[in-house]
């Protein structure tokens, strides 16, 4: 047989035929300042509107979706999980009070199956649509020996961009100020090691209806990660100077909480300030986890976790409700040695 790219692993026709599939998904997540279209070797992108700041600071965020990527697998849905890849960062820059202005996405597969690499990359353009972020570039790599051909893996990065004067810091919070939480969409793509332990992983398993979710596990557990970036956006509009954000990812409330603090503060979150969800409450029960464990891997049912002066708390409310978001009000800032206590 003679030796070639194709038989050694690598079907450059699958790439391809995978970049023509994507092509009308990225081409939805457009923005006017994208430069070129698909295929050059770098991505565009026109920094022209940034003139009319003061002080412009580019923000950037980095991030996969861990072993979340697992279930996708198993349940054979790829359309979500390229949601999750843009949340986690797109969400990290809109914690600094920035919007994100274009994303890259990077698939690594053990076999290039065109379909699939489409399906992914629709998730990733449908994240990009929520945050109003434009898809101008990705790479998918095939890698035959490395990966096991039915796997892959997605991650990705983004850039944003604030005017200095309206970065949010944390470093004018202050005791007494409010802390409002903002509902998550379930697991979101951290503490995914620790789910897999406590449920069984097989199909058969993720496809058992639960009442009290009101859906399959499989369901629940793969609802893609809230992007919280036309909230901020929506509280910014409405005249508000947040103080403070933290994006609730793995380490829970009781790393990334106090992220947002100066020292000489802690944030003081109430449990029964809001319905923790189902899926959290099965999994606790189910993997008879210790309840501190619990708030210091998951999100809890709150993805991000806002502190504002008490007297913007009622229009920082209603923004959030505007955006389409559920707020609740769940704590405060108080004296003491910078961290977070859930009580």
């Amino acid at each position: 047989m003679e030796l070639n790219y194709k038989n050694a692993g690598v079907d450059i026709e699958a790439g391809y035929k995978s970049v023509e599939l994507i092509k009308k998904y990225v081409g939805e997540t457009m923005r006017p300042e994208v430069i070129g279209g698909l295929g050059g070797f770098s991505g565009a992108f026109s920094l022209k509107a940034i003139k009319d700041m003061e002080d412009p600071v580019l923000l950037s965020g980095t991030d996969g979706v861990g072993t979340k990527i697992k279930l996708a697998f198993v349940l054979d849905k790829h359309d979500t999980i390229g949601i999750d890849a843009v949340a986690m960062c797109v969400n990290d820059v809109a914690c600094a009070g920035g919007e994100p202005l274009f994303f890259l996405d990077y698939i690594a597969c053990g076999k290039n199956i065109p379909e699939k690499i489409a399906a992914i990359v629709k998730g990733v353009a449908e994240g990009c649509k929520q945050s109003d972020c434009a898809l101008i570039g990705g790479e998918t790599a095939e890698h035959p020996d490395l990966m096991p051909v039915d796997e892959y893996d997605v991650a990705g990065f983004t850039v944003g961009v604030v005017d200095r004067k309206d970065m949010i810091d944390g470093s004018t919070i202050k005791p007494g100020d409010t802390l409002i939480g903002v509902a998550s969409s379930g697991v979101h793509s951290n503490g995914f090691s620790l789910v897999r332990k406590v449920f069984d992983m097989s199909k058969e398993s993720l496809e058992t209806y639960y009442d009290e979710l009101g859906t399959t596990l499989g369901e629940a557990l793969l609802a893609p990660t809230r992007i919280y970036v036309k909230m901020m956006k929506s509280i910014k509009n409405a005249g508000v100077k947040v103080k403070g954000c933290s994006h609730i990812t793995g380490g829970g409330f009781y790393e990334n909480i106090p992220r947002m603090l100066p020292d000489g503060v802690k944030a003081v979150v109430k449990k029964d300030s809001y319905e923790i969800p189902a899926i959290f409450k099965l999994m606790q029960k189910k993997g008879n986890l210790d309840e501190h464990m619990m708030y210091n891997t998951f999100n809890m049912g709150l993805g991000m976790v806002l502190a504002v002066d008490p007297s913007d708390v009622d229009k920082t409310m209603e923004a959030i409700k505007a955006s389409g978001e559920t707020p609740y009000i769940v704590g405060s800032v108080e004296v003491g040695e910078k961290g977070a206590e859930v009580c």
